[in-house]
Order: structure tokens, then C-alpha cells, then sequence
């Protein structure tokens, strides 16, 4: 539901509590602005914080039609969208914490504090099918640090026949994974397995491994907005730099990719410390229509090539 200024978006508050939709997501901008909120957990503005709250209660789909900017609301759905407008103001929660869902890849996904808000720009690699990179279709995909598992959920509907591994070190990660599963009917090609990096891995190869894995540096840690604090740190934080765990990932993946296989990792900003780290390495970096930026890609003859520098 797009933002109109024109003639649904009032420019004040109305006296009445006959208010429609588009009234009250523009009573629900102005709290948000006013508070100076943090966007950026699937919105990246005050209105569609807003709409996204107020679709959630009104059980709208996430394209609804503009036309429903002027159904007027009952009182008690005044009273509950105002309350979660509230929450989100008094508490710094991100909305798909409020609501429990969140959209990744046109699919809806049950998220909670147990696992970080999916927001990766490697969404837009999958509903590219990962061309021109991938030789052939892979047969087996590893989501690695899946926390609630939308990204390799999503590899699941866009690789139809791939037998597809979730896995975190978090055994609150995998019970949100799972629900995420049973959810999407995926049950009999996808599956969730608890493992620090590749040690409930044992003897398994992928064609494709996608991590999106810890890669905030402590400096960054300290300055994030207050939202990103509801989320759990042992997803986010990765050391001094941010690539604690990369340096282990890059290490070992190398024995658990098949011959042509890929691994892709988000990194973030913690690129340039990965630039730094290991000069010699042909990172290949994605660039993306959005702007956004830190995911590379290895094969797997890279990787063992360069495997004693990741030592």
C-alpha cells in the first residue's frame, strides 16, 4: 500500500473518531517521525512501519489495493492498531516483532526475538534463480546460520527438487526454522539441523552454501539504533572486526561444497576488513539494483586454493 498525499493522507489530525485507514497510518507516521524511530527491519520509513502494523491487524495482503485507504475503522480496531503504534514507540520494537511476521522473497515468515529479521539483499540473487552464476540447478543447498530459515526456504520454492539443510547453533533458531517448515508444507525436502559452522555436518556436500552469518564488529555493535537490541546478539555480533566467524567459514567450506559448487556470504560493511584480511583472494562481489552491498562469492576450487591463507 503506497503512501498519498492527496486526497486520502489528512494533513491534520481529525477531531472525530470516525477515522479510515488512511487517517490513522497518517496519525501513525507522525507518532513514529516524532520519536525519531529507527527503520530498516523490512520498512524504510514511518509510513510503511505504519502500514505494516495496521495491514497486520487488519489482515491485509502486503500488495492490498490503494482503494482501502478509506475504509473507516471500528473502535476497537482504533484501540488495537493504536496500541501496537504505541508498543512500537515505547519499547523501540521493530514491527515484524510486534506483528510476528515478516516477508522475504514475496513469502511470509513467522519471526520472534529468537532469530534476526530477515532483510538480506541475497533475496534478490534467489528470485534470480542465482543466474548467470549457477551451472545447473542445485540438487542440495545449505542454508548455514539460517536463523528462522527464509533464505533457504526460499531457495526451496525457487529450486523445486533441491533437498534443502538449515542450520544454526541456536536451538531457538532451529524451533522458529521448523515452525517456518511445517508452515510452507516443505517438510519432506527441507530440514533443520542444530551445528556450530559444519560440525552436525559430517560427511554431507552441498552444490550451493548461502550464509548470512554474524558479521557485526564491535564498534558497530555499540552504535546500532536501539531496535536492532531486541534482536539476538549472538547472530549479530562477530568479534572485533565482524569476521570472527567468516574466517572459520572460509577455512572449511572448501570440504563441504562439491566440485562446481558456490559459497555466498553477507558480510555487510565488514567487507573492507575482509578485503584487508586476505588481500590475495578474488572475492567476486554482487551488486545490487538497491544499492546494497557485502555479499561475495567463492567456488569451491577457490576456496581450497586459498584454504592456508584462512588458517
Amino acid at each position: 500500500m503506497t503512501k498519498n498525499s492527496d486526497p486520502y493522507k489528512p494533513t491534520n489530525q481529525p477531531n472525530t473518531e470516525s477515522l479510515n485507514v488512511a487517517q490513522l497510518l497518517g496519525e501513525g507516521e507522525a507518532m513514529f517521525i516524532e520519536h525519531n524511530l529507527y527503520f530498516g527491519h523490512g520498512t524504510d520509513s514511518a509510513w510503511d512501519e505504519a502500514v505494516s502494523i495496521l495491514s497486520y491487524v487488519l489482515a491485509f495482503p502486503p500488495n492490498a489495493d490503494r482503494s482501502l485507504l478509506t475504509n473507516v475503522l471500528t473502535a476497537q480496531q482504533l484501540e488495537q492498531i493504536r496500541s501496537l503504534f504505541r508498543r512500537r514507540v515505547d519499547e523501540r520494537m521493530p514491527a515484524p516483532y510486534i506483528t510476528g511476521q515478516a516477508w522475504f522473497c514475496g513469502l511470509p515468515f513467522m519471526v520472534d526475538q529468537r532469530v534476526l529479521i530477515p532483510r538480506s539483499p541475497i533475496a534478490a540473487l534467489i528470485t534470480n534463480y542465482f543466474e548467470p552464476w549457477l551451472q545447473s540447478s542445485p540438487k542440495r543447498i545449505l542454508d548455514l546460520c539460517a536463523g528462522g530459515g527464509c533464505i533457504g526456504i526460499s531457495c526451496a520454492y525457487g529450486f523445486d527438487e533441491a533437498e534443502v539443510v538449515l542450520s544454526d547453533i541456536s536451538a531457538d533458531a532451529i524451533a522458529v526454522a521448523n515452525i517456518n517448515i511445517d508452515n510452507h508444507k516443505l517438510g519432506e525436502r527441507v530440514v533443520a539441523i542444530q551445528s556450530d559452522l559444519f560440525d552436525g555436518l559430517k560427511g554431507r556436500d552441498f552444490d550451493l552454501i548461502i550464509s548470512n552469518p554474524p558479521y557485526v564488529d564491535q564498534a558497530d555493535l555499540d552504535s546500532m539504533p536501539e531496535e536492532f537490541h531486541h534482536e539476538p546478539e549472538q547472530a549479530l555480533a562477530s568479534g572485533c572486526d565482524g569476521l570472527d566467524f567468516t574466517r572459520r567459514l572460509l577455512q572449511q567450506a572448501h570440504e563441504y561444497l562439491s566440485e562446481d559448487g558456490l559459497l555466498i556470504v553477507e558480510v555487510g560493511n565488514s567487507g573492507e576488513a575482509l578485503e584487508q584480511a586476505f588481500p590475495a583472494v578474488p572475492f567476486m562481489w554482487f551488486e545490487f539494483a538497491e544499492g546494497d552491498s557485502g555479499v561475495f562469492m567463492l567456488t569451491q576450487a577457490q576456496l581450497a586454493e586459498h584454504r592456508e591463507m584462512f588458517a
